[in-house]
């Protein structure tokens, strides 16, 4: 039964990773979706390369500044601060495009889209390029390991702290932000805490800070050492005690298997498989990759009710395309802009609860952009779509700057109206329907390319396709194929 397996292992690589890649395409169904998911595990067990993409300048500052307030305190002219904003922001943009970059070419699908799903678990935004890649490489390197581990690293973080305001956290003054967020949307979730919890944890964190260059830093003089009560406990309890009373919780692991069940399976929850989830997750010790293995090696994640049935977010739909069709962008920031348009920029969420996913990816005008951007993509069409005046998703720009994403040496670049282009390297694409007789190539590509039960109109493809040669059907077809509502969804 090759449709079978192929569907299911198709299923698991875009669940599990960001769809198959081209190079994947002739072994598809040779292989049991149980040697495939090992194969998952065993490419993303090697520790990531930790980015490096700040500019050399702001680096330098940093390391300098002692103290964010010294560097706050720093005499700058006009033009030296706009200049540190610029680099800053181009900083974060070739973070973006290449942590995109690696998306789509790496052999650690399951590491990335762990990652992926952290990112968004803890969303945070920061104008310094230093403390987003530093979160960042915290979150990729720690993705499959321990979620205690990742909490606490990520609760340490420079971009963190200052995200949730833990540096203006001080005896007799605290701030809550940070230990409200912490409990609402990293460990417990919402209505399972009281109010005087959240004062109580604050008085905990009360002390926790970071350097200007990113480093965790606790002042002592600044932390309440006084008794506090926390979910029924009583002590002189500091940051590091409420995270461990957090983890003992056993409503933890409930809310992190639930949300993981949400995103990785399907957002109609099954309560009881929760539930399972969650036992295994808290005796395991917060072992992620064990949570991993329970869900992509159960019968039930394979389900027909499991499959075809998550919208694609902005991410997904990016990366699966450039996964299946290999190409080279003359200007990488054209996905820069696609990213705002459909309303997902990378390291920039909406708020602190991050991107709410599900429907809300589309709309009248996102559902649009999304069919036409295979097309877009291979016959060098033109993008004239404007992103919304939306600050959350602007990077900070001004609209008239964003036209321009981001700087191309001294000359910005007016994406708006111009011709993307776009170089699809055909070849093993086409080679893998060598062997594939000419009546049956457009149910072959829509079974690899469509993971809803949905028939399509063959005769329909056909009649928008080109047909004067087999190589032209295939490449036309497919991105007919592509651009069908159908291919949303995953």
């Amino acid at each position: 039964m090759p449709d079978v397996k192929q569907r299911k292992n198709i299923h698991l690589l875009w669940r599990a990773g960001f769809g198959p890649s081209v190079t994947q395409l002739n072994s598809i169904d040779d292989y049991s979706s149980k040697h495939i998911w090992n194969d998952l595990v065993k490419t993303s067990a090697r520790e990531p390369q930790p980015y490096n993409t700040v500019d050399n300048y702001i680096m330098d500052m940093m390391m300098d500044a002692g103290t964010p307030a010294k560097l706050m305190k720093r005499e700058m002219t006009v033009a030296e601060k706009k200049m540190i904003r610029e680099k800053n922001r181009q900083s974060i943009a070739d973070l973006n495009l290449r942590w995109i970059n690696d998306i789509v070419s790496s052999e650690a699908q399951l590491r990335e889209k762990a990652a992926f799903f952290w990112h968004g678990h803890f969303a945070c935004r920061s104008l310094s390029a230093l403390y987003q890649q530093q979160l960042l490489n915290t979150i990729r390197s720690n993705a499959i390991g321990n979620f205690r581990e990742l909490l606490f690293a990520v609760s340490k973080s420079a971009a963190m702290i200052n995200f949730l305001n833990n540096n203006q956290n001080k005896k007799n003054h605290p701030n809550e932000n940070f230990a409200r967020e912490v409990m609402e949307l990293f460990t417990l979730g919402r209505g399972n805490y009281s109010e005087q919890d959240v004062k109580e944890a604050a008085r905990a964190f009360t002390g926790w800070g970071a350097n200007a260059q990113g480093e965790f830093i606790f002042r002592k003089q600044q932390h309440d050492d006084g008794v506090k009560n926390f979910l029924g406990r009583t002590g002189n309890f500091n940051g590091d005690d409420i995270l461990n009373i957090l983890l003992e919780q056993k409503q933890t692991a409930l809310f992190i298997a639930k949300k993981m069940y949400r995103f990785f399976v399907n957002e109609n929850v099954d309560n009881d498989k929760v539930q399972h989830l969650a036992n295994d997750f808290y005796k395991g010790g917060y072992d992620v990759q064990q949570l991993f293995n329970d869900i992509f090696s159960a019968g039930w994640f394979y389900e027909e009710k499991n499959t075809g049935t998550r919208i694609k977010s902005p991410i997904e739909l990016i990366v699966g395309i450039q996964r299946m069709l290999p190409m080279e962008v003359e200007n990488k920031n054209f996905f820069l802009l696609v990213q705002r348009v459909l309303g997902q920029l990378l390291m920039y969420p909406p708020n602190v609860a991050g991107w709410p996913g599900g429907k809300a990816w589309i709309d009248s005008s996102t559902l649009m952009v999304r069919m036409r951007l295979p097309k877009i993509l291979s016959e060098a069409d033109v993008f004239n779509v404007k992103p919304k005046n939306d600050d959350d998703q602007m990077m900070g720009m001004k609209d008239s700057e964003l036209k321009a994403a981001v700087k191309h040496g001294k000359k910005k670049i007016n994406l708006l109206g111009k011709e993307v282009k776009a170089s699809i390297d055909w070849h093993a694409y086409l080679s893998s329907f060598d062997k594939i007789k000419k009546e049956d190539l457009t149910k072959t590509i829509a079974r690899l390319l469509l993971q809803t039960n949905d028939t399509i109109s063959g005769e329909l493809i056909k009649q928008y396709s080109v047909i004067d040669s087999r190589e032209q059907f295939i490449k036309t077809a497919t991105i007919q194929i592509m651009s069908m509502p159908e291919y949303q969804m995953c």
